[in-house]
């Protein structure tokens, strides 16, 4: 019996006529997977676009970017249409020094009290949610608003804070305000004994068909790039230390406490971040994360 002819699958487009349009995070966490591009020329390649976690991770999703940094949240809502790249992320595996509560009081005593959320990722303020809801047993009274401490502390009992702006507060205000630091990284680790994934880098599925080895090559890029920010991580250090707010050794100390990885130990707290706010949060307990080059996935 004769088979019908299959229709031919459509080309795709390796080269087209635009660079891939990268998103990049404006914060200190992710300049060791950027800095190592200007070395490599890879940024030549790339249409850069600087913005904030949430942003960056609409943008991925509605299009307007190819390949970005997405926070978890967002990328487990979106899981059936990204396609994150394997070994690259940004996480932690015990402290991560910029995502942190800041307060007045023990944490224990935050039931019914204000708690501002100053954070540009709902990936963090989910997880201090989740940590205070379980791990506390209790119930603050959530509010959003710019990440100042000062005007928080005014009005809050307790703050929630990531990246540069949670830098100097832990740092920097806290110490001066008297206030007590708690590193969320530090918080997840000693409740499951698992690393934290923040933000992963993704891909749209459509793209990824469209433009294979793009994909490829801009994945492979940004392990470079890492691979070598981190060989040379004193030099990033003083480099970074030039136009920021913290000396060298501490931004030395940050970049090599934070994880770049996305293996099987941080797949397995993506999974039981999952598992423990999926149904509450806007995707199932048991999402699927697909890597690129089908690599083992949860």
């Amino acid at each position: 019996m004769d088979h019908p002819e299959r229709a031919a699958a459509p080309a795709v487009d390796d080269h087209p006529r635009t660079r891939p349009r990268v998103g990049h995070i404006q914060f200190l966490n992710c300049m060791p997977l950027y800095w190592g591009l200007a070395r490599t020329g890879a940024l030549l390649d790339f249409e850069l676009s600087k913005d904030t976690p949430e942003k960056l991770s609409e943008q991925l999703i509605r299009g307007d970017l190819d390949v970005a940094p997405v926070t978890l949240v967002e990328f487990l809502r979106n899981a059936d249409r990204l396609v994150a790249f394997p070994d690259l992320a940004v996480g932690c595996d015990g402290p991560v020094m910029s995502c942190v509560i800041v307060s007045q009081v023990p944490l224990d005593q935050l039931h019914r009290s204000r708690v501002a959320l100053g954070s540009t990722s709902r990936t963090s303020v989910r997880l201090a949610q989740l940590l205070l809801a379980e791990r506390y047993g209790i119930e603050p009274d959530y509010y959003s608003c710019p990440p100042d401490l000062g005007v928080m502390m005014q009005e809050a009992q307790a703050a929630v804070l990531i990246g540069d702006a949670a830098l100097r507060a832990s740092l920097h205000d806290a110490p001066r305000l008297g206030l007590q630091v708690h590193d969320l990284g530090q918080m997840w680790k000693e409740w499951t004994g698992l690393p934290f994934v923040f933000a992963v880098w993704a891909t749209r599925r459509d793209y990824l068909a469209r433009h294979p080895r793009i994909v490829s090559s801009v994945h492979e890029a940004f392990l470079e790039s890492r691979d070598l920010s981190l060989e040379e991580v004193t030099k990033v250090a003083e480099q970074a230390a030039r136009w920021e707010d913290f000396d060298a050794g501490l931004l030395e100390r940050y970049f090599t406490t934070l994880d770049f990885r996305l293996g099987a130990e941080q797949l397995k707290g993506i999974a039981e971040f999952a598992r423990r706010t999926g149904p509450t949060t806007g995707f199932p307990a048991d999402v699927r994360v697909d890597l690129l080059g089908g690599s083992p996935a949860v």
